[in-house]
């Protein structure tokens, strides 16, 4: 019976790697939001990472496609996993802290489960499952308050928005089975971000504009590091993870990824949260746990022991 990928050194020190630039963009994107709005942000994160991607599937020696409908799907997976999510987040980043959305948008794993079981014949929607949805859904009304239930203020409106943004991943999740499993990884990130850019080109330009230029040196600092730091090299050592911890392992991250954001914003930006958000945060990675399961199981088997 073959045994599943496990965490060994190499791959603990990469998840945790990916944690710090993912963790990271919600850091650079708080300080190019501070010059630049939202829709422009999200331009120049995936614009930026075109080449880098570009390069290393030249140096791979990994084929691009020449069918439309592959292209198609790609221009999909870029709506749904960059170009909306993206937008989303970063206009959430307007009214709220970046801590505080990288909690919220640990909801991904969760929301992932349920449109996964709801759409996938191979991933059913188990009892474990739905636990682990409720409690993040729990953790959001505790993040949000009962406040948020009678009055849509421009911070709950964030909220919602990053919420929107970890369901929109989730969908993508599906897409990208359904669509583009026979890919080679890379071309696969390569192909999104090059479908994001072209479906984010003209909508930056009809909204805010042609993009400044004449931008400070931090927030230069701060678009590069989201483009290439926290998308292409997250996109590398996300399937790099996936190759050698396999899956669920991966999705341990989403445990990893508020705590660098908060850290971040709280050394640099001073941004503090509410004592709600933490404990939002304990109850959402409680969800996590539930809905991977792993961790059940094995107190299960330690008690039939």
């Amino acid at each position: 019976m073959p045994t599943s990928p496990s965490l060994n050194l190499t791959s603990g020190l990469l998840l945790v790697l990916l944690a710090l630039v993912w963790g990271g963009s919600f850091f650079f994107a708080e300080v190019a939001l501070s010059e630049l709005p939202p829709l422009s942000v999200t331009l120049f994160r995936v614009a930026l990472a075109v080449p880098v991607l570009f390069l290393v599937t030249r140096v791979k020696a990994i084929p691009i496609p020449r069918e439309p409908g592959i292209w198609g799907a790609y221009l999909g997976m870029g709506a749904l996993n960059n170009a909306l999510p993206f937008s989303l987040i970063f206009w959430g980043q307007t009214e709220i802290e970046g801590g505080l959305a990288s909690i919220l948008n640990g909801t991904t794993a969760m929301f992932g489960a349920v449109v996964a079981g709801l759409l996938l014949k191979d991933e059913p929607l188990t009892p474990q499952k739905l636990i682990g949805a409720v409690l993040g859904f729990l953790g959001v009304a505790v993040i949000m308050g009962s406040a948020a239930l009678t009055s849509l203020d421009p911070r709950s409106l964030a909220q919602i928005a990053i919420l929107a943004a970890a369901l929109s991943y989730a969908f993508a999740s599906v897409w990208g089975k359904l669509f583009l499993a026979g890919q080679p990884p890379l071309m696969n990130a390569l192909g999104m971000i090059v479908g994001s850019t072209v479906l984010m080109l003209p909508l930056s330009l009809y909204v805010d504009g042609v993009p400044r230029h004449d931008l400070s040196i931090s927030v230069w600092g701060a678009l590069i590091g989201i483009a290439v730091l926290s998308t292409a090299l997250a996109y590398l050592l996300y399937f790099e993870i996936l190759r050698l911890a396999g899956a669920a392992n991966l999705m341990l991250v989403t445990l990893l990824i508020p705590p660098v954001a908060i850290t971040l914003g709280a050394l640099f930006l001073g941004e503090l949260l509410t004592q709600e958000a933490f404990w939002g945060f304990a109850i959402i990675a409680l969800g996590l746990v539930v809905t991977d399961g792993r961790l059940l199981r094995r107190i299960l088997r330690r008690r039939a022991v």
